[in-house]
């Protein structure tokens, strides 16, 4: 009865912010108590196992002051941790950041189940990870109602994000790996947690928390999640650069766009980004990639004035040359681990619902255990998805789930 009344602090009001990709929840419903006196600087965590050099295996792990002391009276257990993981291209291993949480109370037999986050687009430099802010960049609230809820918290800041490195802008191939190892660096930092989770985010969250579940098969297989839930997901944008082509991308695909050749323009310095820009894109293209200082405050009067010619590759070659990375890093690219529940709209502003639909058909012929959930008169910020949170605490109880494939056309 508790779990199922502070899922329901959980659904309730949740909103995606469309100008940042961002899940955001309404203030959980009940006042949470217990939490220990906040310090003034960030404390190695007691319980912190720092041994070993594989994925997931942990660099550091702190406290996190401002964190706590925003929510002081809430009995969330928090740590920032910097950990190791794999880029997905390259398999190259590398070293990311991000929080982990869990409640304070003593835990149930097992441990805490754990659900990795996968949180929404939030910049493509360092300081857009959501670990070095108090609010965790707008996530704050869905975290502490998960916590509240009775589980313990991954929240990857992804590669490039929160530490130095390039951030792979929906590669979700990466983020995948940075969210299983997140699962990995939680266990290693509190004790108490169990070893049974489920991933949920998103827009590029969302795609993260679908490549989680393909990559755990073959990356994590003695860890496979016990599902998925994928949110208005970027499971493939490669269409993206017809649009652009055809000067037809949407006011909020443009700055997507912008971030998207910036980020692949850092990975391959062979990339020209004018071949990309021109004319308002060009001149302000540092505000369009900013996500901090006080450039960010000017980016939405710059976006307004955006024109689609302004974002579109300058020559066919370009275009296939952009077409090529973004259909790389495209989902599926196995068959899923374990089941997934797909929520998408019909009036999506980012991401056309044919993208998902196709990415969801592919998903279904790799032998994919499916459940999709169209809203056709939703967009990318207004989802409803309240039974798919249920539909998640169903497979944490081990409850089998149908396979929408088998209706699939």
């Amino acid at each position: 009865m508790r779990r199922n009344l502070l899922w329901a602090a959980v659904i309730a009001a949740v909103v995606l912010l469309t100008a940042g990709f961002v899940l955001v929840v309404s203030p959980p419903a009940r006042q949470f108590v217990g939490i220990d006196a906040v310090a003034d600087d960030p404390q190695p965590i007691e319980t912190a196992d720092l041994s070993g050099s594989g994925p997931g295996t942990l660099v550091s792990a702190v406290t996190m002051p401002e964190f706590d002391r925003r929510l002081t009276g809430s009995a969330v257990r928090a740590a920032r941790v910097v950990y190791r993981s794999t880029e997905g291209d390259t398999g190259a291993p590398t070293v990311v950041s991000g929080s982990v949480f869990m409640p304070s109370d003593p835990p149930p037999p097992g441990g805490w189940p754990v659900i990795a986050y996968g949180h929404g687009t939030l910049g493509i430099d360092e300081p857009c990870g959501p670990s070095l802010s108090p609010t965790l960049l707008g996530n704050v609230t869905w975290v502490t109602n998960l916590v509240g809820a009775g589980y313990a918290v991954a929240m990857a800041d992804y590669q490039g994000l929160g530490i130095e490195g390039v951030h792979p802008y929906l590669d979700a191939r990466t983020a995948g790996l940075n969210l299983i190892d997140s699962v990995r660096a939680l266990t290693r930092t509190f004790d108490g947690v169990s070893s049974r989770w489920a991933a949920l985010g998103g827009s590029q969250g969302g795609g993260a928390a679908w490549a989680a579940g393909e990559q755990a098969a073959t990356y994590s297989p003695e860890m496979l999640p016990v599902g998925v839930v994928a949110l208005a997901p970027a499971a493939d944008v490669a269409g993206l650069v017809d649009l652009a082509q055809r000067h037809e991308l949407t006011r909020e695909q443009m700055p997507t766009l912008v971030i998207i050749v910036e980020s692949l323009a850092r990975l391959h310095p062979e990339i020209n980004r004018d071949d990309y820009r021109r004319g308002l894109a060009a001149e302000k293209w540092d505000v369009l990639t900013a996500c901090s200082g006080n450039l960010v405050h000017e980016r939405e009067a710059v976006i307004e004035q955006l024109q689609p010619a302004d974002v579109a590759p300058q020559t066919p070659e370009a275009a296939d040359r952009l077409r090529a990375y973004l259909t790389a890093w495209a989902l599926p690219q196995q068959r899923p681990a374990a089941p997934m529940s797909v929520v998408y709209g019909g009036e999506d502003e980012y991401i056309a619902p044919s993208w998902t639909e196709g990415a969801i058909r592919r998903a279904c012929d790799l032998g994919g255990v499916v459940t999709a959930d169209f809203q056709p008169d939703k967009g990318h910020g207004d989802l409803e998805f309240g039974t798919r949170v249920e539909w998640l605490a169903e497979r944490f109880a081990g409850a089998p789930a149908q396979n929408g494939c088998l209706a699939t056309p």
